[in-house]
């Protein structure tokens, strides 16, 4: 079996992102029942030298869909979305994710194959291959955010297990 560019790229990050937009939603009906403001949630940090809630939703956003849109550019910067987004702006922005992620065929991202990019950060230049780049730099910085939001609503008390981070894996289905 072949598995191709859009395989660990644009398959691999719809799984999480329809994951992570689902643990929002769980989320959400958890805080909803027992008072919690979800401004708070936003605003979480695991630690006080961590980036809030807010940044790793954004940062899913980025090293998956941003990721594709590097790829094709040819170049990949560091997340700069400005935007002071609440619970609902990042549940919005997510499917927004999803919808531009699934706007993109199999042949067209297959096609950058091999393509080169240069990941840019502060002075810094730093070469890649299209596949290389997926799977060394961008899918290990998404799950780990993926990760971190769900830790950040798990730590909240809502009723997530490792079944919702997985969101809908490719079975067989004989």
């Amino acid at each position: 079996m072949t598995i191709s560019l859009y395989d660990i790229s644009v398959a691999a990050s719809l799984q999480i992102v329809g994951a992570v937009a689902q643990v929002l939603e769980k989320g959400k009906a958890h805080c909803d029942e027992q008072g919690i403001d979800l401004d708070e949630i936003v605003a979480t940090q695991l630690y006080e030298d961590m980036l809030p809630f807010r940044f790793q939703i954004i940062s899913v956003v980025h090293h998956s869909l941003g990721s594709i849109n590097g790829i094709k550019a040819g170049e990949f910067r560091p997340p700069n979305d400005p935007n002071e987004y609440d619970y609902a702006g990042l549940q919005d922005l997510l499917k927004q994710s999803i919808t531009a992620l699934e706007a993109f065929g199999p042949d067209e991202v297959n096609a950058y194959e091999g393509k080169e990019l240069i990941f840019k950060i502060g002075g810094n230049e730093i070469p890649f291959i299209a596949e290389a780049f997926v799977l060394s730099f961008s899918h290990p910085n998404l799950y780990f955010h993926a990760t971190t939001a769900y830790d950040m609503l798990r730590m909240r008390g809502a009723p997530l297990g490792k079944r919702d981070f997985l969101g809908r894996m490719k079975i067989n289905r004989q």
